[in-house]
This record gives C-alpha cells, sequence and structure tokens, in this order.
C-alpha cells in the first residue's frame, strides 16, 4: 500500500481507509440492501485484515453507531499504526440524526469520542455537516482551534457535502476536507482540486456510491485515486473483499506518522 501525505499535515495516509458504519449502525443508512452488523469476531477479523492489507487509515463518528465502541479495543493495540478519524457535530438515537455545531456542543463530543476510543488524542476530527457546510464551520471553529491548541487532535476539517464548504475550509486554513467523490459523482471535483492546491488534504469518500459500484470495484476505486487531488478513498465495508484493490507496491510509513 502507498502513503500520501495529508495536506500540509505531518500525518501520511493510505490510499484506501477503512469507513466503519457498518460496523455500528444498519439504520436508517442508504445501502441498496439490508444488512445485519457484524460480530465481534467478524469487526476484530475486518479491522485486522485491513491494517495487514496496508490501509492505516480508520474512519468513525458518534453518528455510526456503537462504532466507535466496537473498534476501541483494536485501535488500542494498534495506536501507533493507526490514523485515526471520527466527527463530531451529528449524533444518532432513535432511528434519527441531530445536529449541533456549537462550540460546547463540538468540545464535549470530542472529548466524548476520545473516552470510548479510549486514545489520548485523535489524528483527525471532522464535522459531520447536516448540509450547511459554511454554516458549521462558523459556528464550530473556536471549537476546533481550542482542540488542536490542546493537543486532542492532531488535524481538523469537515465531513463537507457542498462546494461552498470546501472552498470555506480552505478559506478557515482547516486541515482535512472529506467529501463524496465517484466515477459517477463528480460535481465537487473542481472544489476538492482546489482546496487540494491550496494545501489541504483530500479524503473521498462514496466512491462505490454506498455499494451501488459494488460490481466493478477495482474500476471504481482506480478512477478516484487516479484523480491527483485525492489523498485517500474511505471505502465504508464490512466486505474484505472490497479492500483487495492493489494500489501500488508498499511504501514504508513516514516516521512523521508516529506520535
Amino acid at each position: 500500500m502507498v502513503f500520501r501525505q495529508l495536506g500540509k499535515t505531518d500525518i501520511y495516509v493510505s490510499r484506501i481507509g477503512l469507513g466503519t458504519v457498518k460496523i455500528g449502525r444498519n439504520q436508517a443508512v442508504k445501502y441498496p440492501a439490508p444488512f445485519q452488523l457484524p460480530s465481534e469476531q467478524q469487526v476484530r477479523e475486518l479491522l485486522e485484515h485491513a491494517l495487514a492489507r496496508g490501509l492505516n487509515l480508520f474512519d468513525t463518528a458518534p453518528a455510526y453507531g456503537d462504532s466507535e465502541a466496537r473498534i476501541a479495543t483494536f485501535v488500542g493495540q494498534h495506536r501507533k499504526r493507526i490514523v485515526l478519524s471520527t466527527k463530531a457535530g451529528e449524533t444518532f438515537a432513535d432511528g434519527q440524526s441531530s445536529y449541533d455545531f456549537s462550540p460546547a456542543a463540538v468540545l464535549a463530543s470530542a472529548n466524548a469520542s476520545l473516552r470510548r476510543l479510549n486514545t489520548e488524542f485523535l489524528d483527525i476530527l471532522l464535522l459531520h455537516s447536516d448540509g450547511r457546510d459554511v454554516q458549521n464551520i462558523c459556528s464550530a471553529l473556536p471549537a476546533l482551534c481550542q482542540l488542536k491548541s490542546q493537543g486532542k487532535v492532531r488535524a481538523v476539517g469537515i465531513s463537507a457535502k457542498t462546494s461552498e464548504g470546501v472552498l470555506a475550509a480552505m478559506r478557515e486554513k482547516l486541515d482535512v476536507v472529506m467529501a463524496p467523490f465517484s466515477l459517477t459523482n463528480q460535481a465537487l471535483g473542481p472544489a476538492l482540486a482546489e482546496a487540494h492546491h491550496a494545501g489541504l488534504g483530500v479524503i473521498a469518500i462514496k466512491g462505490l456510491q454506498s455499494g451501488l459500484l459494488a460490481g466493478k470495484v477495482e474500476e471504481a476505486v482506480q478512477f478516484v485515486l487516479n484523480r491527483p487531488f485525492i489523498d485517500s478513498l474511505v471505502i465504508g465495508t464490512i466486505n474484505r473483499e472490497h479492500l483487495e484493490i492493489d494500489v501500488r507496491p508498499g511504501e514504508p510509513l513516514p516516521a512523521a506518522n508516529l506520535r
């Protein structure tokens, strides 16, 4: 697996990352077919397989049900090898999402994630946007700056849904932007390219269109990773075969990635 520096940070991420929504939540999700949550053994085997394949980016969120708690033991066992990304701003309970991007809520969410994940710091913290990206950034920015200054978070950004949000992340000098980009959805490409040129790390999601492109995984993944402005593609899956894409022969992980 090859690694890329994430923007101007000292974090290096694998070109493919593992999204863990399906580990903790199967309600109100936009997948074409229903699925059962994996067992504890299946979770452990999936995470270990991903790490063995060279993936070091693991993405989770409080809104992913029990995902943070379910990966915590694995995170603790392999913390120095993992780039841990989680989010703030969205919670999910009783089948519905709710959003709060106030500084107090973002601080409380980050501290709760630190406890659930049993770690002293988060490598990446992203705002889990509700689509009002610019407003979300303006509201949460003081909390994001505080978390970085306290050493609780290494890099901050937004999981954006709009071009305006991507460009706002650039203007406010955030570190990372995550956004949907795929073979069939390239709408945010120009904004992501501009943000990457400005020095932000760019992480793509929904590269398989929530499973709709599962029949041509390799083509879909390679299309995304061939865009020079994409540093990593997070694949939200519990299917080990989706992680078998060969990117290029392995490269050593830079020492700067270890904290």
